[in-house]
């Protein structure tokens, strides 16, 4: 049986000066429940230091496949209902532009 591709989940934020330090926060409460999920293979946040991109934060969460991607968005749903995060309200407030998909590598 042929191995599954993994899946690459990539969000791209413009985020103001003002609201970086909430922003980040919120990020890395996210990636620690994103770490505990089943099929959670690695992560990576990062932050732009050159280059004329308007996205200057990203965050990349490497998972086995599209099912566990499913599972680890209800467990982040759950965590920020008990917390009474709102990451809709949150994103407009603090004028944070997002850029949400999936990727799978190109295979040669």
């Amino acid at each position: 049986m042929a191995k599954s591709l993994p899946i690459f989940r990539v969000d791209k934020f413009s985020v103001p000066e003002a609201a970086r330090e909430e922003f980040l926060k919120r990020v890395h409460d996210t990636h620690q429940v994103l770490r505990r999920q089943p099929g959670f293979i690695r992560d990576s946040l990062l932050e732009q230091v050159a280059g004329s991109g308007r996205f200057n934060i990203v965050t990349i969460a490497e998972w086995e496949n599209q099912e566990a991607i499913d599972a680890a968005r209800l467990a982040v749903t759950k965590a920020h209902r008990e917390k009474g995060f709102d990451p809709q309200e949150s994103m407009a407030r603090l004028g944070i532009e997002a850029d949400i998909a999936n990727y799978q590598p190109i295979e040669p």
